[in-house]
């Protein structure tokens, strides 16, 4: 389900357009739907007709997603198991500082040959009322402040729907606009849309290596941008909005940790509206690649910081769980398929 089809279903009880946007925040809150003041103004308050539905909007809305399971991790953060009404299943990892993960697609289409998400492919799109559900049930647990658009699958792949969706969050959500971040391994269309919206996300860019070549092996069916080009946008779309671009670089061991790799970094981001989130491979069962030393790791951000490079070092959330993205999907699948198989 699409938003503007529950929004049509509304209207067609009587609803308003303060009567939609008063439902509307009150869902994104995770809260009863009639929520708000007790004094409404006439304009404001439900039609009878609208107030005897709420209900059964309610169970449509409770039937887009809901939590199959659920992974504590011991820095505080948790991965949730979203089952869709599909049966499908998407991840979203509750952050600390009140951040939420979530996915936009079943899948994905970039491959990246260190994600076990794109192992699978692309399966399908989320609808916008399919993410916002995620944020929904992550506030029936807990504040959220801020949602970053990094989960499984590729946001430039589903565009309409996570803009419309971030559209949504910024303007009833209750989300700060910087507190929205888009994430992408780099596609033209984010630079020409991004711009164009009431709400601009901040926006992560997910660099991995300064190398051309390597970048093609390890992202395989991401666009054919240059690391320089991809800065070059990314530059530019920091200076229109203020917000600093995050560049993501999965640290994979004796991959893209050397020095040459360092340097290209210092090149590149030099003087630049810039942050460098180094991430420590979470490691994957049955992939090739290694988590690097934690004390080369911390050297490798030191070093970059002495440089001139403002460099963030991060881990996964729930490194104790192997909750790392695609995981928890991926482990659940694996124990389905075991269950159907004949004996």
């Amino acid at each position: 389900m699409q938003v503007n089809e529950f929004l049509q279903t509304l209207r067609t009880h009587g609803a308003k357009p303060g009567h939609e946007q008063r439902i509307l925040r009150a869902w994104l809150k995770a809260a009863p739907l009639d929520s708000g003041p007790r004094k409404q103004q006439a304009e404001n308050a439900l039609p009878l007709a609208l107030r005897s539905a709420l209900p059964g909007l309610q169970t449509t809305l409770d039937g887009i997603a809901r939590v199959q399971s659920e992974h504590p991790g011991e820095d505080g953060s948790a991965r949730l198991l979203i089952e869709l009404a599909d049966k499908q299943t998407v991840e979203s990892v509750l952050l600390l500082r009140d951040g939420l993960c979530v996915s936009t697609q079943v899948g994905c289409a970039v491959g990246c040959t260190f994600c076990m998400t794109g192992r699978e492919g692309l399966q399908r799109q989320l609808s916008s009322a399919e993410i916002l559900a995620q944020v929904v049930l992550a506030r029936a647990r807990r504040h959220v402040k801020k949602v970053v658009f990094m989960g499984m699958g590729e946001p430039a792949h589903n565009l309409d729907n996570v803009l419309e969706t971030i559209d949504l969050l910024g303007r009833y959500g209750d989300i700060g606009h910087k507190n929205l971040v888009f994430s992408t391994v780099g596609d033209p269309r984010v630079f020409e849309r991004l711009p164009q919206g009431e709400v601009k996300p901040a926006l992560a860019l997910s660099l991995h290596t300064t190398r051309a070549d390597l970048r093609a092996e390890l992202l395989p069916r991401a666009p054919r941008m240059s690391p320089e080009e991809l800065v070059e946008l990314g530059e530019d779309y920091a200076r229109r909005t203020g917000y600093p671009i995050q560049y993501q670089w999965t640290l994979l061991d004796g991959i893209n940790d050397s020095v040459e790799e360092l340097d290209g970094i210092v090149r590149l981001l030099h003087g630049k509206y810039a942050i460098m989130n180094m991430i420590p491979y979470n490691t994957n069962e049955g992939l090739p690649y290694r988590r690097p030393d934690p004390e080369r790791a911390a050297d490798i951000a030191r070093q970059l910081h002495r440089r001139g490079i403002l460099t963030k070092l991060r881990n996964s959330a729930g490194q104790d769980v192997d909750g790392g993205c695609g995981q928890l999907r991926a482990r659940t699948a694996k124990v389905v398929f075991q269950r159907k198989r004949p004996v």
